[in-house]
């Protein structure tokens, strides 16, 4: 048979048999005088055994342990790693699909998925509860209010990843039942106006004391001791890791005067956590 015949036999391309001689996994064929391959029964065996081990899902060297006298695998043992590994991907894959599903229903019960999503049910409840409190308002939303939802969703993304993950999955998690008492979300939102305010203003704004006041007295004590007080005096500024990594990146996120709001803020914060 020509190299043509035999491939059409087993059902694989020319460029695969070639590609499985240059591999080593299927033994050349004699030459005719001609210079053509010369293949017998034998060798479309081989290659149709070359077939069923690929399409098992096994890769080629894997496929060349099978086949190696010295490999010390069996078939049954290369099997099992195979249906291992499938079982893997199979539980990851159903995790996926339930993460999905979840989305799914964020979506329908929320209208749609936050722009800084996907995020997790419950600060999909919080940024619904953002856009309800919004919609409500006179106006444009607050632009402070969509660097909040930003830095929540990164917070939450985060979380069990960078050295304060756990500190901010928890300020998630409490912000979110705090959002849920009668009031809470229209301050934060007066709030959120008061920082819009200051934008172009310098640090030394005399409205930036004000509104440092006003977000400290929106976190309610619950928050607080749920961070801790080390986590606040660190956010606050005070001690070296403050000015760079993180907190750095999240101060430069802000309008000079908010930053510097912001940063009283937690400092006030930092003191009722003592």
């Amino acid at each position: 048979m020509r190299i043509g015949e035999l491939a059409g036999l087993v059902g694989v391309s020319t460029r695969a048999v070639r590609h499985y001689h240059h591999l080593g996994l299927l033994p050349e064929p004699e030459r005719r005088a001609n210079g053509y391959r010369d293949y017998g029964l034998r060798d479309a065996v081989a290659l149709a055994r070359l077939r069923r081990l690929t399409e098992l899902g096994l890769g080629l060297d894997e496929v060349r342990d099978v086949l190696a006298d010295d490999s010390g695998r069996e078939l049954h043992e290369v099997l099992a790693e195979l249906d291992a590994d499938l079982a893997r991907q199979e539980a990851e894959i159903g995790a996926r699909r339930a993460r999905l599903a979840a989305l799914r229903r964020q979506a329908e019960e929320h209208g749609g998925l936050p722009a800084e999503g996907p995020v997790s049910d419950e600060l999909a409840a919080l940024f619904g509860e953002m856009a309800r409190t919004s919609a409500a308002r006179p106006g444009p939303e607050p632009a402070m209010a969509a660097k909040e939802r930003e830095v929540l969703a990164l917070l939450e993304s985060t979380a069990g990843g960078a050295a304060d993950g756990a500190a901010g999955k928890r300020m998630v998690e409490l912000l979110g039942e705090a959002s849920a008492a009668p009031g809470a979300m229209e301050r934060t939102y007066e709030v959120y106006g008061l920082l819009d305010a200051l934008a172009e203003a310098a640090p030394d704004d005399p409205r930036v004391a004000g509104a440092a006041q006003a977000l400290a007295g929106c976190i309610p004590d619950a928050v607080i001791a749920g961070i801790g007080e080390q986590q606040w005096v660190r956010a606050g500024g005070e001690g070296a890791a403050a000015a760079e990594g993180f907190l750095a990146a999240y101060y430069a996120h802000f309008a000079p005067a908010q930053a510097e709001a912001v940063r009283q803020a937690i400092r006030l914060l930092a003191e009722r956590a003592r």
